[in-house]
């Protein structure tokens, strides 16, 4: 019969979650994933299955990890059935967004748009640093602190799409419903 993406137009809609690490965007899909129905693809979760199986190493093996990871991430959304409904957390990084654009084409996205988890510098290490000895050992440790706050202060949403941002300072004062009503507006979906 053939691959079902081929057969007709995917048309598949995603909610882009981008920010640091410790930024919030897991507890913002779980969140998502629960309003919508939809899965959650996490760059963290499918990264430390291959660093499970692949074992780990230095920071560029990491990051060629995560390069991989979202290539993986971009396949399995291509085998989604057709009008489905992804969240994808992850860090997208720095321009030029290419790699963004070829796996949304390859993965049918038709409408997408982007919650940008962001909060300064000393906030998104002390979490970093939280929560270090509780992650996986493939991740950078606590070494990592100092460079996340330099990042943080070049860090930027894509900014290629429909764009919702969120201060994510203090977690407990997001207001998800009203993210969940602009996400909804915007890809046109029903809110649970």
């Amino acid at each position: 019969m053939g691959n079902p993406s081929l057969l007709s137009t995917p048309n598949r809609k995603a909610i882009l979650i981008n920010g640091l690490p410790a930024s919030g965007k897991t507890s913002l899909g779980e969140h998502l994933r629960n309003r919508f129905n939809a899965p959650l693809l996490t760059l963290d979760t499918i990264k430390e299955a291959m660093f499970n199986v692949l074992g780990i190493g230095d920071r560029e093996y990491n990051r060629m990890l995560g390069r991989a990871t979202k290539e993986v991430i971009w396949a399995v959304v291509s085998e989604l059935p057709v009008n489905s409904l992804v969240i994808v957390d992850a860090w997208f990084g720095f321009p030029p967004y290419d790699k963004v654009f070829e796996g949304l084409k390859h993965a049918g996205i038709s409408r997408f748009v982007e919650l940008w988890c962001h909060a300064p510098g000393d906030v998104l290490a002390e979490r970093y640093l939280e929560r270090v000895d509780h992650r996986h050992k493939g991740h950078p440790g606590r070494e990592y602190a100092p460079e996340l706050k330099e990042v943080a202060q070049r860090a930027a949403p894509m900014n290629i799409g429909p764009l919702y941002s969120i201060d994510t300072s203090d977690i407990a004062a997001i207001d998800y419903d009203a993210v969940s009503i602009w996400v909804a507006e915007e890809l046109e979906l029903p809110l649970r």
